[in-house]
């Protein structure tokens, strides 16, 4: 039974990880399209503020103090979207936390730590998240992984290691619900580097602060994924084309590719500035007051040609049969010139 998911303007969005970055440029957008979100974070200082930001245009929002790591937390997020507008129709699990390092320098309980947060972090809420839909009948639980889900990289593998295991658990979770023909929609969206805070307030065990692996994108064109997903059942979405090409490099001669990644990816993902001062971010919230956006300092692509190709297939084959007609048309005219 496929799941029958609302106009954007009909939902109520509950976003894990919705204080900065991707999350929050997500409740931002679903709030500017019509949607009534739930922000869900344990920075209670920057939650205040995007929902007083999305209050500020007209928009309806609330929010939830919650750490992803402990489920009855979430519980308490969904009860709250339930007691406050009697449900909600699509749950992100945005929730995530950088740690950087050699897979032998890094202290055990802190990769443990990453694995509560970014890994567990989605099965809670997906957790959260069915309790719900299926008495409500359907709707969409759309988790955010990463390119890393697909290929790691060096001085991340930790955090590749727990997203290969969300991109595992949203397979097996999807082939299940799809099996028992419960009509909830399970996505997985793949980004590639994306300029957000995620960052600067990673733990970093290479004496500076990382940075994302180019090519890097906007938060906002995650957002669009994200909430393309919301009402479209697809089963995953990468966000830029960089992050396709990347991970189609585990399709080719492997040593060759990690050779590549051995090259370019230790000082592709490192700054010149020192760690960052978030350094218990693992455990506590950052005390600032979040941001969408982050501090890259090369291109950052505002929009990806080929994740728009993946979310609109129809329009982008018609612009593409209509520049096929300009170029042939700009033939004829050249061989007509050339005949004259």
């Amino acid at each position: 039974m496929q799941a029958r998911l609302k106009p954007i303007d009909e939902q109520i969005i509950v976003i894990t990880g919705a204080s900065s970055g991707i999350g929050r440029a997500t409740a931002l957008k679903a709030a500017d399209e019509g949607a009534r979100v739930v922000c869900v974070a344990r920075n209670e200082t920057a939650l205040q503020e995007v929902v007083r930001e999305i209050r500020d245009a007209d928009g309806d929002a609330i929010y939830a103090i919650a750490d992803v790591a402990v489920p009855a937390e979430l519980d308490a997020a969904a009860q709250l979207a339930v007691s406050t507008y009697g449900g909600f129709d699509t749950w992100v699990n945005d929730a995530g936390v950088g740690l950087y390092g050699r897979l032998d320098e890094i202290p055990l309980e802190e990769k443990r730590r990453l694995f509560d947060v970014t890994f567990w972090g989605v099965v809670h809420g997906a957790r959260s998240a069915l309790r719900h839909l299926r008495e409500r009948g359907g709707g969409a639980i759309v988790n955010v992984g990463s390119v890393e889900s697909d290929v790691a990289l060096p001085l991340t593998g930790i955090y590749a290691a727990a997203k290969h295991a969300v991109k595992a658990y949203t397979d097996v979770l999807r082939m299940e619900l799809e099996h028992d023909d419960v009509p909830v929609s399970v996505s997985l969206i793949k980004p590639a580097g994306i300029d957000t805070p995620f960052f600067k307030h990673a733990r970093s065990h290479m004496g500076v602060e990382p940075k994302p692996a180019p090519p890097v994108y906007a938060p906002e064109v995650v957002a669009g994924a994200i909430l393309h997903a919301a009402t479209h059942p697809v089963r995953e979405l990468f966000v830029g084309g960089g992050a396709r090409m990347m991970a189609s490099m585990r399709h080719g001669p492997t040593a060759l590719a990690e050779r590549y990644l051995e090259a370019t990816q230790f000082g592709g993902q490192q700054t010149d500035r020192p760690e960052p001062r978030y350094a218990d971010i693992l455990y506590e919230a950052p005390d600032d007051t979040g941001d969408v956006h982050g501090d890259y300092q090369g291109h950052v692509a505002q929009s990806s040609l080929y994740t728009s190709a993946r979310m609109h297939p129809m329009i982008s084959t018609a612009m593409l049969a209509g520049v096929g007609l300009a170029v042939a048309a700009g033939v004829r005219k050249l061989s007509a010139w050339r005949a004259d």
